[in-house]
């Protein structure tokens, strides 16, 4: 059994794990980051990365699909599985690559293992080939993460019954598929597979889908993803989920069976219920942490637990559960162990993302946490079929909402579907922690012809003031 000595161990190499341990490099200090699995975590191997090379493929076989509306004549459009696969392992083994590059590059020890606390101050490390070792440190950030939820009575067999790390795997596009689940995995993988051939019911036991977005939010893209092909069952559950030689027999009822048990038979179905904190096999007790009923470890904005040198960051906090919440809290830890005590999270201004066609992109307050809040609220809306760039895009169907306070015309929310939606956000966020007003975005002068200038739009139509729709309450502009 070897001993090491560090200054920082960071327990898990993903998205906050990464960050913090190159953070922490760059601020000199001798930092070891350990990992059951492989650098870049579920982040870069099964989720953000590999579903989006995926997302990408599908949007290329939709565009394809839809080129006779172009003017453009295009063969039958074939699937070949294996090269799919290969292009998704290929963006999977470049960004690993480059996180590797990084650690060598800020002197940043990384080793293979299943790590558990001995003491306050010291992790055994199991290691992948055989044998443990110990690692002692000052401080310690447990940056492990989360993983799919896999519910008992719908045994997981990564062939018919999957959880998203299967289903990204893509060893076959099945010809009916069911998703229980219509959050943002969900709907993410009822997208990809909708774009490659597959015929997708996706239930959500909740009234919404997406639940927690904006109400009219996530209204549009219900109706949009339902015009597309998918099938949306909401206020419904499920109960049996049996093989059989035909496939998968799936039992439900709610609202969309009429109340009645309806039972269908699916090639495959995938279990998007949600995700957990992976902590449990961290031993927490020997480092005097504890963590709530749903595995979650509480921290502050410095990311300390309430063990003083030893920090949390990312999924194994609560919610959101977003690779880039765990970045910025990562870089967060990095800076307060090096003695920078200015550094603290502010989630102010946390955007999350949802990759559907088109996408939807959401930061701040939603027209009803902001009214729950005590605000009165002003709204501002551009719908995408008004966006000239959108008709060059063959894109119209989508929405550009704002929120902000009636009283001080600050802004609160920024909320959008539409293409790239996960790019337009970026001026959401920016508004917000600088504090802009709706008059402020709306004098700023956008480039045209874009879909950016939706959102110049929207802050416009929230004054009365909107050029390219007609104002939903026509006033005399006022004066400035």
């Amino acid at each position: 059994m070897a001993e090491h000595q560090a200054d920082a161990i960071v327990i898990g190499a993903g998205p906050g794990g990464y960050h913090a341990a190159i953070r922490l490099g760059q601020l000199g200090k001798k930092v070891i980051c350990v990992d059951r699995d492989e650098v870049g975590g579920v982040c870069l191997n099964w989720g953000c990365s590999a579903t989006k090379a995926l997302l990408h493929v599908g949007e290329i076989a939709r565009q394809i699909r839809q080129a006779g509306e172009l003017g453009l004549t295009a063969g039958e459009l074939h699937v070949e599985r294996e090269r799919v696969a290969k292009f998704k392992t290929d963006v999977v083994n470049a960004n690993v690559g480059g996180v590797k590059t990084l650690f060598k590059g800020n002197n940043v020890q990384f080793l293979y293992g299943e790590a558990s606390f001995k003491s306050p101050t010291q992790i055994v490390l199991k290691k992948r080939e055989g044998g443990e070792d110990t690692i002692v440190a000052q401080n310690i950030v447990i940056a492990t993460g989360s993983a799919p939820i896999d519910v008992k009575s719908w045994p997981r067999d990564g062939k018919t019954i999957l959880n998203s790390d299967d289903a990204v795997k893509l060893e076959s596009v099945p010809k009916e598929l069911l998703v229980i689940g219509a959050g943002v995995i969900g709907l993410e993988f009822a997208t990809v597979y909708t774009r490659l051939g597959a015929k997708v019911l996706a239930i959500e036991a909740l009234p919404q889908i997406l639940t927690g977005t904006d109400v009219e939010i996530a209204k549009t893209l219900g109706r949009i993803l339902k015009k597309q092909g998918i099938e949306i069952m909401l206020s419904t559950t499920v109960g049996k989920i049996e093989k059989s030689a035909k496939g998968v027999n799936a039992t439900f009822k709610g609202e969309g069976t009429n109340g009645k048990d309806e039972t269908r038979t699916f090639d495959a179905v995938l279990v998007a219920v949600g995700r957990r904190p992976v902590t449990d096999a961290l031993n927490l007790k020997a480092a005097g942490l504890s963590t709530d009923e749903k595995g979650f470890i509480a921290v502050d904005q410095q990311m300390r637990t309430s063990v003083v040198h030893i920090f949390a960051i990312g999924d194994v906090t609560g919610a959101p559960l977003l690779a880039h919440r765990a970045m910025a809290q990562g870089v967060v830890a990095a800076e307060v162990i090096s003695g920078i005590r200015s550094a603290a999270f502010d989630p102010v201004a946390v955007p999350n993302c949802v990759y559907t066609d088109p996408e939807v992109a959401t930061v701040g307050l939603s027209e009803e946490e902001a009214k729950a809040k005590g605000h009165e609220v002003r709204i501002g809306k551009f719908p995408l079929a008004a966006s000239g760039r959108a008709r060059t895009m063959n894109a119209t169907d989508g929405l550009i909402k704002l929120v902000g306070d009636a009283k001080t015309d600050m802004l609160l929310g920024m909320h959008i579907v539409a293409p790239q939606a996960e790019s337009l956000i970026g001026e959401g966020v920016i508004a917000l922690e600088m504090g802009a007003t709706l008059e402020d975005i709306g004098l700023c002068v956008h480039p045209h012809p874009t879909l950016t200038e939706g959102i110049m739009e929207a802050a416009e139509a929230a004054h009365g003031k909107a050029i390219h729709i007609l104002n939903p309450k026509p006033r005399t502009p006022t004066a400035v």
